[in-house]
């Protein structure tokens, strides 16, 4: 195969597991519309790169019989790969606020930026009431630059970003990830949990929503003789 067209389809692999978060061999090849001893190939040639390392599939809730599946996730160096703007100049920006203003000065940013969803947010509702309502965070997620997903599970939905914009700094002031958090759960009306974050070594950030049943707007009605 030439280089460049190897070279190709390994960065399709990599942006298949960006997308689509964690996956098994199975699923790349199916996607990708390759053979699995194929995918294996590419896989390998990433591992050895460090752009993505294999881990045994975490499951939530109960597990059935056997051995769990295989899936490969990016690693640090596959995501540094990636576009990423300005991570070391944000790191500072923050570090130099806390120390002249103090933390609280740094919750408040953290605070500021997560509603930045909001709107998005409240927009989508509006258009579509009776849409999904953890979908709905989930498209406002994405129009605010993340790579957000939702996956049902047994008694409510886990939202993904398989690509977080600012994993980098988020190790340092986990404040990002908790303000993030915080504003999902007002939005949603429902106590959120973080079950794991790219921030802290995770292959991808996931948050736990329990089942929402659906709200529609409140509207004025028109109440007289009643």
């Amino acid at each position: 195969m030439d280089p460049t067209e190897e070279g190709g389809t390994r960065q399709r692999v990599v942006d298949s597991i960006l997308h689509h978060g964690p996956s098994t061999t199975a699923e790349l090849a199916e996607r990708l519309d390759l053979t699995q001893a194929a995918i294996r190939r590419h896989l390998a040639g990433l591992t050895e790169s460090g752009r993505v390392a294999a881990r045994e599939q975490r499951v939530y809730g109960s597990r059935g019989r056997g051995r769990p599946a295989k899936v490969y996730a990016l690693t640090d160096t596959g995501r540094e790969s990636l576009p990423q703007a300005y991570d070391e100049l944000a790191v500072q920006a923050l570090s130099y606020l806390a120390k002249a203003a103090g933390d609280s000065a740094v919750d408040t940013f953290a605070a500021e930026r997560a509603q930045r969803v909001e709107p998005h947010f409240r927009r989508l509702r509006a258009e579509a009431p009776e849409r999904d309502t953890a979908e709905v965070l989930a498209e406002a997620l994405r129009r605010s630059g993340y790579v957000a997903s939702t996956q049902p599970v047994r008694s409510g939905t886990q939202l993904c970003f398989n690509q977080c914009p600012v994993a980098h700094v988020a190790e340092r002031f986990p404040q990002l990830c908790e303000a993030e958090a915080k504003v999902f759960s007002e939005l949603l009306d429902a106590h959120v949990q973080q079950l794991a974050t790219i921030a802290h070594g995770d292959g991808v950030c996931t948050t736990f929503i329990p089942n929402i049943p659906v709200r529609y707007p409140e509207q004025s009605t028109d109440r007289e003789g009643a």
